[in-house]
């Protein structure tokens, strides 16, 4: 049993296992309990499951505030609350690529669930390779530290561009390289249909398919961002995948609630944007102003909170009329 107190990226092997098998039961609960069949989620019970969700993610940052320590429990919790603001963003991308392939509300939560599941492993191997180079060459928290300020900037004078779904490379190439049948075959990504040309059954991608692969590219895009923000709050690595994963695991519970009313948080990318460059600051800061080079964590998360729910209590406000007429 001594492997499971083996040192395993900095952190105690039972850890990651314990984080694993959270993540495994979750899955498999969601998957096989609660949503056995294909339907719409309505914005009742999208809020239900995500309140659920945070409530676990809230109960395991408990976990690491009490096993670990306050600092990290505190690394935990800002990192979970940015990832789950930033996640807003992904959720208009998400409907959008969802209208443009015609899918219908009822098959959305299986194509988000195994979504979800490649990009736990995508995050996975993006946090890997951020860890490396951080431990090969400090340095790069600088570059870091500098890319999330031009992108907070940038974000914030920035004006809103339309994503042309249909002209992305990854469609065009799957298009090109393989058949897409015209329609839906229910939930499979996979169906067969007849050649054009020889009559025979072959196998095609379907609109499902295609779906499921431009949100793991935008999610990939949206990482950019995301994963460099947490690394400037800590360079622990069970902190920076475990707050990410648990912030990633409550979104498709938080989608159908969110897709509702995503236009009445037009603001809060002010706020995110003030966290991107507060959180790249922060790191030129701490090394070259802060004496021990520590910026205390109990400040990152209260700056991230306040600004947080600023962002959120100004769209809401500004939105109210909208509420009204809807």
């Amino acid at each position: 049993m001594e492997f499971l107190f083996a040192d395993w990226l900095g952190t105690p092997a039972w850890f990651w296992l314990a984080f694993l098998a959270i993540v495994a039961a979750l899955t498999a609960f969601d998957l096989g309990f609660l949503h056995k069949e294909n339907r719409e989620i309505g914005i009742g019970e999208s809020l239900k499951l995500s309140i659920f969700y945070i409530s676990v993610a809230c109960a395991f940052g408990g976990w690491i505030w009490f096993a670990r320590g306050p600092e990290p429990g505190m690394q935990y919790f800002t990192g979970f609350f940015i990832e789950k603001a930033l996640s807003i963003d992904n959720v208009f991308v998400i409907g959008l690529i969802f209208s443009t392939f015609a899918i219908p509300p009822r098959y959305q939560y299986r194509a988000l669930l195994w979504g979800i599941v490649a990009v736990i492993v995508l995050r996975g191997l993006m946090i890997a390779g951020g860890a490396m180079l951080l431990h090969q060459a400090y340095w790069v928290l600088y570059l870091f530290a500098a890319f999330l300020i031009f992108t907070g900037i940038r974000m914030m004078f920035g004006s809103d561009q339309p994503i042309d779904v249909g002209h992305n490379p990854a469609v065009r190439f799957i298009s090109r390289h393989m058949r897409v049948t015209p329609e839906l075959h229910g939930e499979h990504f996979l169906a067969r249909m007849p050649d054009p040309k020889t009559g025979r059954m072959v196998l095609a991608a379907t609109p499902l398919l295609l779906a499921l692969v431009v949100i793991n590219i935008a999610d990939l895009v949206f990482a950019v961002d995301s994963v460099p923000a947490i690394f400037a709050i800590t360079t622990d690595t069970f902190i920076v995948y475990t707050s990410n994963v648990m912030a990633i695991l409550g979104l498709r519970a938080l989608y159908f609630a969110l897709s509702a009313m995503v236009h009445r948080f037009h603001y809060l990318k002010y706020a995110l944007a003030a966290i991107l460059v507060f959180i790249g600051a922060k790191i030129f800061v701490a090394d070259f102003l802060l004496e021990g080079g520590k910026f205390p964590p109990a400040l990152s998360l209260g700056v991230t909170f306040a600004l947080i729910g600023a962002g959120v209590g100004w769209s809401l406000w500004k939105t109210r009329t909208e509420k009204r007429l809807a």
